[in-house]
This record gives structure tokens, sequence and C-alpha cells, in this order.
């Protein structure tokens, strides 16, 4: 008996949003160095692997990006691929339960804003992209 395992192709789950601009933040480092000290308004993505991630919640970022939004900073980080780094944003706004895929809207290295995946998990894509939109530029003033 051959047995085959699915193995998803992680690269291609950080390229969706690395191609539209997000830089990744792979460490705690990386994350503490950033964040925190990002000035104006940053959109954070907390990826998945999770079939809403692939199909709903990176499609809706690009599309909210594609219609102009334009926060001043894009990072994001991996869930269960890059844990350190995304234990450690999470710690940045504890206040909310861990949620992957999400979304953390920060204003001068604050978070202002989280869509959380309950608020992604059954939406569309474009649903999606209207919320990260409202939320950015609610961040924006």
């Amino acid at each position: 008996m051959d047995i085959h395992m699915f193995m998803p192709n992680f690269q291609a789950m950080r390229d969706e949003l690395t191609r539209v601009g997000f830089v990744e933040l792979k460490s705690p480092e990386a994350v503490n160095e950033t964040l925190p000290n990002a000035k104006g308004v940053t959109l954070l993505a907390i990826n998945s692997v999770c079939g809403c991630a692939g199909g709903i919640a990176r499609p809706g970022v690009s599309m909210a990006l594609q219609q102009g939004v334009k926060p001043d900073n894009l990072y994001t980080v991996f869930a269960g691929q890059d844990k350190e780094a995304t234990a450690t944003a999470r710690a940045l706004f504890a206040e909310y339960p861990p949620s992957s895929p999400s979304f953390a809207v920060f204003k001068d290295g604050r978070v202002v804003t989280m869509i959380h995946r309950h608020q992604i998990e059954g939406s569309s894509p474009q649903a999606v992209a209207a919320r990260v939109a409202d939320a950015i530029k609610q961040a924006q003033g």
C-alpha cells in the first residue's frame, strides 16, 4: 500500500502575502524590533495553514490593498511555522485571544483593532477585504 501524506506548500502561503508587500517577521527579535517601534498605521497578518487563511484571509487582505487602502507598514507572522515570532507578536496584544488567521491593526506601535478568525471564517474574501479596509481607515483617522 502506497500512502502519500499531504505536505502543504508553506512557501506559497508565505508568498501570497510577501507578493503584495508584507514583510515577514520570523523571529522574536524581529517582532520586538519592529512592531512596537512602527510609526503610523501597521497591518499585521497572522498567517495560517488552514483553509480559511488560503481561501478567505489572504485573498481578502490582498483585495483590500488593491483597493487603494495603504497602511504605512505591512508585516506578517506565520502561526504554526514561526511559533516564537507569533507568540511574541501575540504578547503585544495579549488582551485579545490567540486567533489564526487574524489581522491586527496598530497605530504607532499599539494595537487598536483586531480581526479575529471568527470574523474571517465563513465570510467571503470581499467581506474580509471590507473589514480590513475599514479597520485601516479608522486607524488612519
